[in-house]
Parts: C-alpha cells; structure tokens; sequence
C-alpha cells in the first residue's frame, strides 16, 4: 500500500494498472480476430463462423466495450454490464440479438459446503426463472463447471439443470461459459437462442473474452465491497469504542470527581466548625482522588497499551492484570503460552489484547467474581484458543441472545466484530451460579481459516 494513501484510493489505483494490462491481452486477442478475418477474405472463402460484415472497426468497438467492465466497482453493475456487453458484441444485422436468453450464474459468497448457483443478473428470463437454484452438477452446467471449459449444447429440454428454466424451452441452443480464476469458480456465463447455428466460432471466442474480463471484474469488484464494509465496520468499531469510553468515564470518574466536588464543598464549611474533623474529609478526598486518578491511568493504558507496542501480547496481558488488581483489587491470572507470541501476526495480537480486556472489563463489572483467569493456549495446528474464565455469578444465555441492548452493555458485539476481523469463531457459554467462560478461537494461517469455517 502507498504510504499515507487512503486505502481505497490506493485500490483503485491498483485495478486501474491492472486493466491497463488487461486491456492490452484483449487488443491481442482482437487483432488475432481481425488478422484471420482477413486471410478469410484473402483466401475468397464465404466466412461462414464470422459476424456478418463485421470489420476492424467494429472489433476495436468490442474491445473499448469489454475493456470498460474492470473501471467499473459496482458489483451489480458489473453483472448488468457483462450481459448488455454481450449482446452488443453477438449482435448483427443477419443475427440481432433481440431474441437471446442470457444469465449470470454465480455461486453464493460464504457457502463451505456444496453450493449452488443463483441468478446474480439476467435477460429475458421469467420472473419464476430468476428466482432459481440450480446445483450445477449435472447436464451443461456441471460439465463447464467441472472441466473449467466452455461448452455449448442442444437439446435443452433434455438437459437435468437447464431444463427447470421455461425461458429455454424456446431455445434451440446453449453456450455456456466458466467463470473461472485459477482454482476458483465463481458461477458461469449462459447464453441460449432460438437458433442452432446463432453461436459461430467467432462468437464463441468473443464470449470467450468477455469471460476473461468478466471474471476479472467480478474479483475486483468483490473485493472493493469488501474493502468498504471492512472500513465502514472499522468505523462502528471506532464508534463503539468513543460509546464505551463515554460510558466508562461516566461510570468512574465524572462519578468520582462529582463526589470530589460534594465533599470539598462540605470540608470548606466543615473548617469553621471543626478543624480537626476538617483534616479527616480532606484524607478521604485525597484516597478518593488518588482512586480517581487510577482509574483514569487504567483507561488510558487500555486505550493504547503501549506496553503492547514496545513489549508484545504477553506483557500487555500481565499489565492489565495488574492494574486491574491495583485499580479494583480484581484478581487477575494470565496463563499464556510464550511460544505462540512469534506466531501470531502484530495485528492479531492487538486484535487479541483488545478481545481480552472487554472480557476481563465486563466480568469484572458484572460478574462479582472474585478471580478472573486469562488464557492463551494452542489447541490444534494453525489454531490458538483465547479463553477468559470467571467464578461470578453467571446468567442466562438464552435471554441474553434475545436482548440486542443487553449484548451491546456486556460488550459482545465488539468482542464478535473483532473476532471477525481475526477470522475467528466466538464462543460464550455461562450458567446462573456457575460462572462464564468467553472462547475465541483464533487461526494462523489460511488452512487454519478454511478448517475453522468447515468445523473440521
């Protein structure tokens, strides 16, 4: 990332440079068109698979239209862009393209086990057609989707997938296109005519491209939306942090310097009466002050641990211990492994430090416990489990999960939204009588992600 760069910006710079790249392939790509349509024409033959009549200039039309779909950001204008492209491009004036049947079938985001295709953007497809979802298993789907490699097919009526779409019933003909980037397979491109002879070669490496592109599109786009709910829930993060602090310095010491106030107030007119009970209220106004100064130091080192910063995960974990202990002689025990610290990634471990001491912060004010153990433990490979346990009180989960207002008090909706940015799985469990136990377990690579997600 540019230094001192706003991250968007800096994307944005990125997929620029990347189309400018892109966009040189597919002039590539379409000069090769344009040179064989030309030993076509050199060699007298009637081109049989080309677009009627379409010249270079109507190549170099093409290419300005699909190299436009990676400027575009908008996921869903990217869906829409991909298939008014496409009919652009099939379009001529032997061909129009007013009677083509085409999709964007796309395999939901979030889904670890077998997914399915959804309808992301389409034309002419019933309003019963849209709303389908088709496994892409079997027939002309699963075929492009398990070989990686477009396809085209007829008799659509036979087909086990596309055969559920009334639109196609009309069709004579299919081509269908993987949306494909390395490994990864996003859904397909379908497009389906009443004509059998509709998809020349010429068009089917058109199409070709435009997957490329479109496929291309789709990624950057994705990963710009990403980019901004990351940044607009760093900001509900940051928000929530001011509430917490307003919360707090209401709770401690805007409380205590009131009191502070009450009672030098009550000294001063205590001085012409009794001198020696004076001196007795001004000791207790100064316990309460060193009290109130404590807990203000307390707020500003979880505020930024600077201990976290110079020292690491473990020292910052022993240092809000102590001042938990110092501040409300709250016993605190920290039981972490030393060996998983250069393992762990400096975001993590702030992201960590963070998790920890909402939790430490919330049993203490509501558990009544008298001790707090906090762990840090590996549990299985690329996977290290935090875990803060008290002896309190307890409550019900149940009641808890049915109230939004009383999640936000107990401070677990932050500690949720911070285990996501660690690709973590939060866990609570608690009894009345008994105590709670907060689990967040946290991996450390990709394979431990992918484990994590798939519960495996």
């Amino acid at each position: 990332m540019i230094h001192g760069m706003d991250p968007l910006l800096t994307y944005a710079l990125i997929i620029g440079g990347s189309s400018l790249f892109i966009g040189l392939i597919i002039g590539i790509l379409v000069m090769r068109l344009t040179g064989s349509g030309s030993a076509s024409r050199r060699g007298g033959q009637q081109p049989a698979d080309r677009l009627d009549g379409m010249d270079p200039q109507r190549l170099q039309e093409i290419y300005t239209l699909i190299s436009t779909i990676t400027a575009t950001l908008k996921y869903e204008r990217v869906l829409d862009m991909v298939l008014n492209m496409s009919a652009d491009i099939l379009a001529s004036p032997n061909y129009p393209a007013d009677r083509l049947v085409s999709a964007v079938l796309l395999f939901a985001e979030g889904e670890y086990k077998r997914p399915e295709l959804h309808i992301g953007s389409a034309r002419r497809l019933t309003p019963a057609d849209s709303r389908s979802v088709l496994p892409g298993t079997q027939g002309l789907l699963g075929s492009v989707i398990e070989n990686g490699e477009a396809r085209s097919a007829t008799n659509l009526s036979q087909d086990a997938e596309l055969s559920r779409l009334v639109a196609l019933r009309a069709c004579q003909v299919a081509y269908c296109v993987p949306l494909r980037a390395n490994l990864d397979t996003y859904g397909v491109l379908l497009f389906a005519h009443p004509d059998p002879n509709f998809f020349t070669r010429t068009k089917r490496e058109l199409l070709d491209i435009l997957s490329h592109q479109a496929v291309i599109a789709i990624q950057n786009a994705r990963l710009y939306s990403d980019l901004e709910q990351e940044k607009e829930r760093m900001m509900e993060i940051q928000e929530d942090a001011r509430k917490k602090l307003a919360r707090d310095l209401h709770d401690g010491p805007t409380q205590s310097i009131a009191a502070i106030a009450m009672r030098l107030n009550f000294a001063r007119r205590l001085l012409e009466r009794d001198p020696k009970a004076t001196s007795e209220e001004i000791g207790k106004i100064e316990d309460l002050a060193r009290r109130t100064t404590k807990e203000i130091r307390h707020m500003l080192f979880t505020l930024r641990p600077l201990v976290l910063e110079s020292q690491g995960l473990i020292p910052a974990l022993d240092a809000m211990a102590e001042k938990m202990h110092e501040t409300y002689n709250q016993n605190v025990i920290v039981e972490a492994d030393p060996t998983l610290i250069p393992k762990i990634e400096a975001g993590k471990q702030t992201v960590i430090f963070f998790i920890a001491e909402e939790a430490v912060s919330n049993a203490r004010k509501h558990a009544r416990a008298a001790h707090i153990w906090l762990r840090l433990h590996p549990l299985e490979k690329d996977l290290i489990v935090l875990e803060i346990q008290d002896d309190g009180v307890g409550f019900d989960i149940s009641s808890l999960n049915m109230s939004y207002e009383q999640r936000g008090s107990l401070g677990m909706v932050n500690m949720r939204e911070r285990t996501e940015l660690v690709n973590g799985l939060f866990q609570i469990s608690s009894t009345p009588g008994q105590g709670t136990i907060v689990r967040v377990i946290i991996p450390l690579s990709e394979e431990g992600i992918d484990r994590l997600r798939r519960g495996g």
